[in-house]
């Protein structure tokens, strides 16, 4: 698809990059057929490449309207698509440059957001990205959850306290650890599960208190600045650890590993970071991409623990299988351990949470949901188990089932 870039754009690394992506798209509509928003929509322009058509004609400087930064907006980022092109369109890089543009061209023709519109958005980005801000509130909103609206319930989880303390042995082996923004007080264990298993492996999981947000938050919703503000910070935070001899960055969260993994392209040209950044990328691994190098250990560890015939439904998350393209890894290493793994239908599907989606978009995220959790459940399972703070949070709100990170399950076998 060829495309001459408006003047405003041209000889930009934004515009150029955007053109190489949508010069890709060859019209199959491959994409369509494994969209969400497309299937719940039947819109053309809630589709991949409906999508892809509007961006073109917004990089050529025809008039962007309203109705085009709506369709923008109602895309998932799941990136479905891409795991279905033949063509190899980067669709999640074109959509993030594309709501930045749609964005900066509405502004600049007066026309904005609504107030209450631009309200969420802003407390989107100043309140979770802030840990001393979000931990706080949250247990305000745990305190008194059972008296709130069911749409603010859903977005706060019960208390769940950690299962066990932090270790504190000291290893030769260590590791650094993006603790996250909103983790640790949605879901505490999950950190600290992490580095039990880890402990018990003889690697020492590290902390950077310096470390904050990965930038997802900002980034994915127009603040591009201020997401790589946020990633420069986190660069700054690990360097002393990594030139220490820290052997990787583990993600718990799969959102956040995927925008990580991201840095060394998104500061490609920042001259003061580029080539930290890039090494950044290079070390940062799920924990799906570490815990395997251990089978043989985790079985050793846990062959006294009983069997209970556990049966476990696998949500994976799109950032994990579309975004990291990372497949078949925690299903593996779970049915190594005893416990039987069984994946849904349409499981490369979004259940709907995608980050800040379900408060922006509860209209569509909540039929995913609802339809993700009925394919789930259709598995009989003791648990579904996931990878990402987002999807937990998110399936939780809508069943009974009890809904983890399957590294919790990791850690009662190992860890007991």
């Amino acid at each position: 698809m060829q495309t001459t870039l408006a003047e405003f754009l041209r000889n930009t690394p934004e515009g150029e990059e955007a053109k190489s992506i949508v010069g890709k798209c060859v019209h199959c509509g491959f994409c369509t057929a494994t969209c969400p928003t497309y299937q719940l929509l039947g819109d053309e322009l809630d589709g991949p490449r409906g999508r892809i058509y509007l961006m073109k004609q917004m990089l050529e400087g025809q008039p962007v309207t309203e109705s085009t930064r709506l369709h923008l907006d109602r895309c998932l980022t799941c990136r479905n698509c891409e795991s279905t092109c033949p063509s190899g369109v980067k669709y999640g890089r074109l959509v993030d440059i594309g709501r930045k543009v749609v964005d900066e061209r509405l502004e600049a023709a007066g026309i904005h957001r609504p107030a209450k519109e631009r309200m969420a958005r802003w407390l989107l980005r100043e309140g979770l990205t802030r840990p001393k801000l979000f931990g706080p509130a949250l247990k305000l909103g745990q305190m008194v959850r059972p008296m709130l609206p069911v749409a603010l319930r859903n977005k706060v989880p019960a208390i769940t306290p950690p299962t066990g303390p932090w270790p504190r042995t000291t290893h030769t082996r260590k590791m650094l650890l993006l603790d996250g923004c909103v983790q640790p007080a949605m879901s505490p264990n999950i950190n600290v599960a992490t580095a039990r298993v880890l402990d018990k492996l003889g690697v020492q999981l590290v902390v950077a208190s310096e470390a904050g947000c990965c930038g997802a938050i900002r980034f994915h919703t127009g603040d591009h600045d201020g997401g790589l503000d946020n990633m420069r910070a986190n660069i700054d935070a690990w360097w002393p650890y990594i030139e220490s001899g820290a052997e990787a960055i583990v993600m718990t969260a799969s959102g956040c590993g995927v925008m990580v993994k991201d840095y060394g392209h998104l500061l490609r040209h920042d001259r003061a970071y580029a080539e930290r950044a890039a090494r950044v990328s290079a070390m940062t691994r799920d924990l799906s991409e570490i815990l395997p190098d251990f089978a043989d250990d985790l079985h050793r560890l846990a062959g006294a623990v009983p069997r209970d015939g556990r049966r476990v439904a696998w949500h994976p998350p799109c950032t994990l299988q579309h975004g990291q393209q990372i497949r078949g890894k925690v299903e593996a290493l779970l049915t190594g351990l005893g416990i039987e793994v069984r994946l849904c239908a349409d499981s490369h599907l979004c259940c709907g949470s995608a980050g800040t989606y379900s408060v922006l978009q509860p209209e569509l995220s909540y039929p995913l949901r609802d339809d993700k959790l009925a394919k789930l459940q259709a598995t009989e399972p003791d648990a579904i188990v996931s990878a990402n703070i987002g999807c937990i949070t998110h399936l939780q709100s809508g069943t009974e089932t009890p809904v983890m990170h399957w590294v919790e399950l990791v850690e009662r076998m190992v860890c007991a």
